[in-house]
């Protein structure tokens, strides 16, 4: 029986990037896939100034290099 392709389209996930070496690196990393076209994802974990916990992101169209 043929293995069902799974359809990633309109969706993704987020990595926490176990290679981070410096602050400015993110903190997780992904792909996000958005009618059809795919995207890298970067986000940073932060503070606001009231003390409450958010991400930053960044989204840029993927190409073939590595993170």
């Amino acid at each position: 029986m043929p293995k069902e392709e799974y359809d990633n389209t309109d969706s993704g996930a987020l990595f926490k990037n176990n290679r981070k070496e410096k602050e400015t690196q993110p903190d997780m990393t992904g792909v996000l896939n958005v009618g059809g076209t795919d995207y890298r994802v970067s986000a940073w974990s932060n503070k606001s100034k009231k003390g409450d916990s958010y991400l930053s992101l960044k989204i840029s169209v993927k190409d073939d290099a590595p993170f």
